[in-house]
């Protein structure tokens, strides 16, 4: 049975899906459900459009699914108050509790950086952002890329057939260049290999003027995370590893931290987005709501699918309470693996990567799965 169609208990491999009440999810009450409903409803134009290459190892959102985000949308210019979009969510779903073997469940957090760049090659911005190249092909869709980052999702075609492409260090060392390729130039190399890690990044030009540009494409290989190479390494603690922390160890030795950083043979393309105003875009490019949507592992969890989040850990904005919120499944990321990883997305901006940069705390996950027949 897929993921995303109610039923009284679903098994899959080290994950089962318990139903309960919404009256047993803690904090569900408090929470802003018109925010999360305005999240949900920015889902629905990806499925108007086809899905594109698929392996079938992932879940997707099947037709229920479907079916409540086009309701949701249908229904949004009468729902404009935090109980109607809660009495929606309650009559059109289902909590199910996340069960599952091994350790607990973990959140991050990423946002989207604003750095200064320039349209062309200076002294003072020297450091290209790629276009997607045309021989780049996906080996599996861009919903999937997450769930099956351990081997190649992307590839090179060439007249003799597919071969892996360009690794960060090759790309690095020119096999781009020459070929029209670059979209924008920044000044910071650590700034943009952070960029390539969160998928989206707003560029301010000189005069004044920006641009959003977001995720086209990777080369394909698998990522690794420098910091748990670091840590590997005996260069950090886990508990000293953070954001700011690695940043400032990069970016103290140039030629060092060049070569850590090559340690990822992951490369991300990017594209320019027409409309600025829509923001980061996420998997099958839903635009991303601040605080609200989040990266899953769609090995179990179909894009699109609201998550109740808690953390008590995690206190965030100057609040006492723990994080307790209504998510949607809107991003995938490498480094999201598992039935309770989520990564949550917190904005634009220095505040957000502060937030983002900080956040790891121990979660857990209660699926809302569509009712077979939603309720009068």
């Amino acid at each position: 049975m897929p993921l995303g169609a109610q039923s009284s208990e679903q098994a899959l491999p080290d994950l089962r899906l318990v139903p309960l009440r919404f009256s047993d999810l803690p904090g569900w009450e408090a929470d802003d459900h018109l925010a999360a409903f305005k999240a949900f409803i920015r889902s629905a134009k990806a499925f108007e459009r086809p899905a594109g290459v698929a392996s079938g190892k992932t879940r997707t959102a099947d037709e229920a699914l479907v079916a409540a985000v086009r309701r949701a949308a249908a229904r949004a210019a009468g729902i404009t108050t935090a109980a109607g979009a809660r009495a929606f969510f309650e009559e059109s779903f289902v909590p199910h509790r996340v069960e599952r073997r091994g350790a607990g469940g973990v959140l991050t957090g990423y946002y989207e950086p604003v750095l200064p760049g320039s349209r062309t090659r200076t002294d003072a911005f020297s450091i290209p952002v790629y276009r997607r190249p045309p021989d780049l092909v996906n080996l599996v869709g861009e919903a999937e890329r997450g769930a099956l980052a351990d081997g190649l999702t992307h590839a090179r075609k060439t007249a003799s057939g597919i071969e892996p492409y360009a690794t960060r260090a090759e790309i690095e060392g020119g096999a781009l260049e020459g070929q029209g390729l670059e979209l924008v130039w920044l000044s910071d190399p650590v700034d943009t290999f952070f960029m390539h890690i969160q998928g989206s990044g707003r560029i301010r030009f000189p005069d004044g003027t920006t641009v959003r540009i977001t995720y086209d494409g990777k080369n394909g290989h698998p990522y690794t995370s420098v910091g748990r190479h670091l840590i590997d390494a005996g260069q950090f603690t886990a508990d000293q590893m953070s954001l700011d922390a690695l940043k400032v160890w990069l970016s103290a030795d140039a030629e060092r931290g060049r070569r850590v950083m090559q340690e990822n043979r992951s490369f991300i393309f990017f594209r320019e987005l027409e409309n600025e105003d829509d923001g980061p875009l996420g998997a099958l490019e839903i635009p991303l709501s601040s605080g609200r949507s989040l990266a899953v592992d769609t090995g179990f969890h179909a894009i699109g699918t609201p998550v109740f989040v808690t953390a008590p850990d995690l206190k965030l904005w100057g609040g006492e309470e723990g994080f307790a919120r209504l998510m949607i499944a809107q991003d995938v990321g490498s480094a999201i693996r598992g039935p309770e990883r989520g990564d949550i997305y917190f904005g634009s901006g220095t505040e957000a990567g502060a937030l983002a940069g900080t956040t790891k705390h121990a979660g857990r996950f209660f699926v809302l799965l569509p009712r077979e027949q939603p309720l009068p």
